[in-house]
Formats: structure tokens, C-alpha cells, sequence
């Protein structure tokens, strides 16, 4: 595993189980409330009291970025699930189904797949209406399409192995191949997908709620927190600088393993 990862994917591995510590004891990096106020405190550039500054409520930003890690990984992971769950459906389906429902499910794949994630998730949000929910719903709905299509692929591939052809020769039972065969050496391959997928998606949610879209304030999110952020850019960068680099680095940490876990180099 260490000679597979290399040094980008073990030092990735160290960032995520940073990042796993600050969605699921957040106060274990940072005691602090995120969303108290000290308006003597208001503006305050990186010092060693506030290491990242504070914002216009006086709130610390590091505080809240470390807390805001839940809402955005979380929603993440939960769009990301989503958008499996429904390819892992439509992607078998369409591998596995009738010649009429492989044509039909690879027609309206194809077309969806066409139309870039982040606009088909502002048009279901349109739909939907802003929230934390609607942007899990709508992020998850835009990326099943993608998913789906890889899978089939992947599934198709699979059936027509010479191992599947094999136990169809010895008479094994269709259910077991589909168990034995079919369905472990196509959810493998999704590990690495669904790891990239997760980084691609906080990107896209966070997005929405830069957009206004998302999450609402006073949250953490760091969405959020930038589209707070913006406004004061000029004379208080580091309410904007700081949870983008959190987004960065999240998208860059996932991409990293997603990437060594699925063989590339």
C-alpha cells in the first residue's frame, strides 16, 4: 500500500485524517464557538491570538474553518452517495437490461452527461430552491450521469471477461456470477471514482453557496464564508484567501489519493 501510494498519496493521507478529525471532533483542533461574536475584535489581521484573522463579527476564521469542515465535507459525502447510489441503478440497468432499456437509459445518460455538472446543479436548485438539502440533491442528481456512464462501461466489460464467460460454461447460477464476479470488479474501480468524486463535489457545493445557493449564513461553510468574504476583499483578504485555500486543499488531498488508489501516477 505504501509503495502504491508514494509520498503524495501517504502526506495526502496525513491531510485527510486531519480533515476526518475536524468534521468529526472539530473541538478537538479548535475549542472555540464559531459563531461568537466579539465586535471589539472585528477585522482583525493574522496574529498569533487569531492565526488566520477574524471577520466582521469578530468571529475567529480558523475556528470556523476548522468547524465549517463538517458542512462542507458532509454535504459532500452525502451528494457524492447520492450521485452513486443512482448511477450504481442506471449504470446496471443499463449494462444488464434488455437491448430497449440499455438504449433508452444510454440515450438520456449521454444527453445529461453533456451539460457541465455546476450548470445542471443551478438549474435543479432553481427548481428545488436554495438550502443545505437542495444542494445535496442537486449535486447528487447532476453527477449520477457521470457516474452511471463509467459504470456501464465498466459492467459491460466485466460481462464479457473471459472469468464470467467461464462460470457461465460450468453452469453457475447467473445471480452467483453477478455476486461473485460481476459486482466486485465493479464497485473496486468506484473507490477511487467516488474519492475524487467527494473533492469535485465540495468544489460544486461550495460553489452554490458562494452563489448564495447553498448553505446560508451564519454557517461555517466555507462556501459560504467566501461569498461572506467577498465584500470586504480589499482591506480584509484573509476572509476570502482562507477558506478557498481549505477548499483547495480538500479538492487536491482527495484528488491525490482518488488518483493513487485508482493506479494512476
Amino acid at each position: 500500500m505504501r509503495a502504491r501510494l508514494g509520498w503524495p498519496g501517504i502526506v495526502a493521507l496525513v491531510l485527510l485524517a486531519l480533515l476526518v478529525v475536524a468534521v468529526v471532533a472539530p473541538g478537538v483542533l479548535a475549542p472555540r464557538d464559531p459563531l461568537a461574536i466579539d465586535p471589539a475584535a472585528a477585522f482583525l489581521p493574522p496574529s498569533a491570538g487569531h492565526p488566520l484573522g477574524t471577520d466582521e463579527s469578530g468571529r475567529d476564521v480558523l475556528v470556523r474553518i476548522v468547524h465549517g469542515a463538517a458542512a462542507s465535507a458532509g454535504i459532500g459525502v452525502w451528494a457524492t452517495t447520492l450521485g452513486i447510489g443512482l448511477g450504481l441503478v442506471i449504470g446496471f440497468a443499463a449494462a444488464l437490461g434488455p437491448r430497449w432499456l440499455e438504449a433508452a437509459l444510454g440515450r438520456i445518460v449521454e444527453v445529461l452527461f453533456a451539460l457541465p455538472t455546476l450548470v445542471m446543479a443551478l438549474l435543479l436548485v432553481a427548481v428545488l430552491g436554495a438550502g443545505t438539502q437542495s444542494s445535496v440533491l442537486a449535486i447528487g442528481l447532476a453527477t449520477a450521469p457521470g457516474y452511471a456512464r463509467v459504470l456501464r462501461s465498466r459492467v459491460q466489460g466485466v460481462a464479457r471477461s473471459d472469468y464470467v464467460g467461464y462460470a457461465r460454461l460450468e453452469g453457475t447460477p447467473a445471480g452467483t456470477v453477478f455476486l461473485r464476479h460481476v459486482v466486485p470488479n465493479t464497485l473496486w474501480p468506484l473507490v477511487a471514482t467516488a474519492t475524487l468524486g467527494i473533492g469535485q463535489a465540495i468544489v460544486w457545493v461550495s460553489a452554490l453557496s458562494f452563489l448564495g445557493l447553498g448553505t446560508p449564513p451564519p454557517s461555517p461553510e466555507w462556501g459560504a464564508m467566501l461569498d461572506a468574504g467577498r465584500v470586504y476583499i480589499s482591506y480584509a483578504p484573509w476572509l476570502t484567501v482562507f477558506p478557498g485555500l481549505a477548499i483547495v486543499a480538500t479538492a487536491t488531498v482527495l484528488t491525490v489519493l482518488g488518483r493513487r488508489l485508482g493506479g494512476a501516477r
